[in-house]
């Protein structure tokens, strides 16, 4: 048979699957000579890519390829995500869709024409047809990454593993070492998003739909604003005070600050709060919030909400959030990606349409041992429990020095303690600051200082205001909880098929994107019962949430 036959039947099985890379394919030659194909000794096609002096490497065995294929594929263990570098002739990839527990597989590769030389030479239409295979050829910077954060759910798929195809991966080893760092940087995010989500999981869950009694009768619009002042509870913010005092500015507090700035006598304008843990209640305790707009994540605490009379109840990341606003009422989104109040309260004032914005208190650090400024809820708490044997400061000593990830930091002027979470909470403060289209401003402190980048895109910025209001409900929530409970329970078993995992990445029908609620949650129990698969895990998650609403109800 020639070469277009097998062209042609190869692409049309890709056109399904991968319709960007098969419109790119139409474009490639066959005729480059990158790779020449010779015959193994158990009768098999193979591969051989060509280098630079016109030398031939085979890519697999010239024994049985087959048998290669399947001891590599031995390897590897426990991967329902697996990433294989480089396509060579899929000997390895069709040992890889022969385990049931590999989920999803990644086959990245280089050279567009080589890769159509490989299509032009044999048949791969049963892999190409195969819904878990995706094929990513000639990736540009970060697209690896942001593939890999987009579709690997690690509540789904469980651990994630790369296999390199040895001699391919070593004729560039350049271009594929740069794929297992995008691939490291991707799974260091991925896995801690899933590391909060099984912690909190199940906190989230509970906190959003007891809170949605409360939110059904929010009806607010809030006027937009140009200058903001947002109030983090770093030290520096005891030596800034003075300056705030002073400032015509909308003060937006994060809830830690709110005890500090009133105890100094100063009321903000707004306070956010994101944190779902009951702690955070602590914040507001003994403090008059009667007036003050309440910004909150609909994952807080329902304790909360409970004090405020001018509630501002915003749809933060979790998809269940997402999809009360989508299903039930609109709510205005906030940006929380940044696991921190600060981060939500810089993409607050950006939402209201602030066009400068100053930040007070964000130290991101321990400015010479201190860890907040002066009447936040943890001097509180040290001072109640404080005595003679435990003072305040062995407390606040045990709690900046438990953490095994604490660095000391000397600047020109002052010195610091930071923490990998610390530093991370900072380079997402300035991520974010890049993607708006504002002034910001750090006021000067005592603590790590934010590099701030101008934005040479300003018409790319997320700084395009929309009206901050809430929509007007569907139905009540009472009945919205209950319609929302049924669809749960009708949903069908799930899976460990190509059809569940493809319908998940495009969330096409309603049933997906009851699932697509769940994940969080159901990342609590992937956590605990790590050897269970997909259906165990998602029957467990359903029953928890039904449990959680008909409680409500």
């Amino acid at each position: 048979m020639d070469k277009r036959y097998f062209f042609e039947r190869n692409l049309l099985s890709l056109s399904n699957s991968n319709p960007d890379v098969c419109k790119r394919l139409t474009t490639a030659e066959t005729s480059f000579g990158n790779y020449t194909f010779l015959e193994s000794r158990s009768g098999e096609l193979i591969p051989a890519l060509t280098d630079n002096s016109g030398k031939a490497h085979p890519l697999h065995s010239m024994i049985d390829p087959v048998k290669e294929g399947n001891r590599l594929l031995s390897t590897v263990e426990d991967a329902g995500f697996l990433i294989i570098l480089g396509l060579g002739g899929a000997f390895h990839i069709s040992a890889a869709l022969a385990r049931e527990d590999i989920q999803k597989i990644i086959v990245v590769d280089f050279n567009i024409h080589g890769i159509a030389e490989l299509l032009a030479s044999k048949e791969y239409v049963e892999i190409l047809k195969d819904k878990r295979v995706s094929l990513i050829i000639d990736p540009a910077p970060s697209q690896i990454e942001e593939f890999i954060i987009n579709n690997y759910k690690p509540a789904l798929f469980g651990s994630i593993s790369m296999l390199p195809l040895r001699t391919r991966t070593e004729l560039d080893l350049e271009k594929f070492n740069a794929v297992s760092n995008e691939v490291k940087e991707a799974v260091n995010r991925v896995s801690g998003d899933f590391s909060v989500q099984s912690i909190f999981g199940k906190r989230w869950f509970s906190n959003i739909i007891r809170n949605l009694k409360m939110a059904e009768c929010q009806k607010s619009f809030f006027p937009t604003i140009h200058h903001a002042a947002i109030i983090a509870a770093g030290p520096s913010l005891d030596m800034q005070l003075s300056k705030l005092m002073n400032e015509r500015v909308f003060i937006i507090s994060t809830d830690t600050a709110l005890p500090v700035l009133l105890a100094r006598g100063i009321r903000p304008d707004a306070v956010v709060s994101i944190d779902c843990q009951h702690f955070s209640s602590y914040h507001f305790i003994g403090s008059c919030l009667k007036d003050i707009p309440l910004f909150l994540d609909m994952a807080s605490p329902a304790i909360i909400p409970a004090g405020s009379n001018n509630l501002q109840f915003f749809a933060g990341g979790h998809p269940l959030s997402q999809y009360i606003s989508q299903y039930w009422k609109q709510f205005p989104f906030v940006d929380t990606s940044g696991g921190n109040v600060s981060y939500a309260a810089l993409a607050l004032a950006d939402s209201l349409g602030a066009k400068v914005i100053d930040i007070y208190g964000a130290d991101f650090s321990y400015p010479e041992g201190n860890t907040y400024a002066r009447g936040t809820y943890i001097h509180k708490l040290f001072a109640n429990k404080q005595t003679r044997l435990l003072p305040a400061e062995s407390q606040f000593n045990h709690f900046l020095f438990k953490n095994v990830s604490l660095q000391k930091v000397t600047s020109e002027n002052t010195w610091y303690y930071q923490t990998n979470m610390l530093k991370s909470y900072k380079e997402h403060f300035e991520r974010k600051i890049l993607t708006l289209s504002v002034k910001v401003n750090q006021i000067e402190g005592m603590g790590a200082s934010l590099t701030i980048q101008k934005n040479d895109n300003p018409q790319e910025a997320g700084n395009i205001i929309f009206p901050f209001s809430t929509g007007i409900p569907s139905m009540s929530a009472e009945d919205f909880l209950a319609q929302y409970h049924d669809k749960i329970k009708k949903l069908p078993p799930i899976k460990q098929s190509s059809v569940f995992l493809e319908n998940m990445e495009h969330a096409s029908s309603m049933e997906d994107h009851i699932i697509i609620t769940l994940l969080p949650l159901s990342a609590s129990f992937k956590k605990k019962y790590p050897k269970e698969d997909v259906q165990s895990i998602f029957e467990m998650t359903k029953s928890y949430a039904l449990e959680k609403i008909e409680r409500v109800l």
